[in-house]
């Protein structure tokens, strides 16, 4: 016998945790809100499959088309979208290899309540969706690492005139870099970065990014209405070094957005596999 209510929220649960650990591990900013609308959705969706008249929801196409509404509600038209949901289905993969485990090792199986049914409860889908998310953040850890000292991904897009650029960025608490003039954070960018931006700049050249002392003085002259200034900086194995800043119209990461904002630009890679291309201090604030 199956009790909708009971039906209901272990749906929801289940959606809503493998909603929010795919997320998780796609380094993204989670709504909580909208992931549970979309798990609430789902867990809809699975009650209607129950009811005879309706039994066309069971259909592939259509459990595809309501795991694709899922992930629209849950994190939007995102650009990561296709990344996100297919971590989604690993995910479901891999909890629905969990369950099975935990269903052989107590000696019950499909046909002595289903996976889903109360031979397992409550806390064997809790155990089972924790071994799922913590074998999978083993295994992709070198692919999808979104922490450095308390820090996290997010998209941030830096503005200037009609032009943008939007790429990946580490919130890092350890980067204290501030503006000499109003105290606000420094965005640091992998200086390639922006060449869209500035054409008129050799920005994609990391050997002139090394040395911004030789690189400012061929500048000018040549850069009337651009803002360049030498920025300051200590960090491991450097005492005191310098990187040429530049100050673009708007910059936003998230809640966090301010303009006139001061970027350094690193002439070398800022992380090792490339998981992203931009560091902000942890203080960041609206501004």
């Amino acid at each position: 016998m199956v009790y909708l209510d009971a039906f209901l929220a272990l749906n929801f649960v289940v959606n809503y945790l493998l909603l929010a650990c795919a997320g998780k591990l796609d380094g993204g900013f989670l709504c909580r809100k909208r992931i549970a609308l979309a798990a609430a959705l789902g867990a809809g969706y699975g009650a209607l499959a129950l009811v005879p008249a309706w039994g066309f929801l069971e259909h592939p196409a259509c459990k595809a088309g309501a795991a694709v509404g899922m992930l629209l509600v849950a994190y939007g038209r995102s650009d990561r979208l296709l990344r996100t949901g297919a971590l989604f289905l690993v995910l479901a993969c891999a909890f629905g290899g969990g369950l099975l485990l935990l269903a052989m090792v107590r000696g019950t199986g499909p046909g002595q309540g289903g996976l889903l049914g109360p031979s397992l409860g409550m806390r064997g889908i809790l155990i089972a969706a924790a071994l799922s998310y913590g074998g999978l953040s083993l295994l992709l850890r070198g692919q999808f690492t979104h922490t450095r000292s308390g820090g996290e991904l997010g998209e941030l897009t830096l503005t200037r005139q009609d032009r943008s650029v939007t790429v990946l960025a580490l919130r890092d608490t350890g980067n204290t870099l501030q503006d000499p003039l109003t105290g606000r954070p420094v965005v640091v960018i992998e200086g390639e970065k922006l060449q869209g931006l500035y054409p008129e700049l050799p920005l994609g050249d990391r050997e002139s990014l090394s040395h911004p002392v030789d690189l400012l003085r061929e500048l000018e002259g040549e850069t009337q209405g651009l803002r360049l200034q030498l920025l300051p900086y200590r960090a491991v194995g450097v005492e005191c070094g310098l990187l040429l800043a530049l100050r673009l119209d708007r910059a936003s990461y998230g809640p966090w957005e301010y303009r006139n904002c001061l970027t350094a630009l690193s002439p070398t890679p800022l992380s090792d596999g490339g998981g992203y291309c931009a560091l902000i201090g942890g203080g960041a604030g609206r501004g």
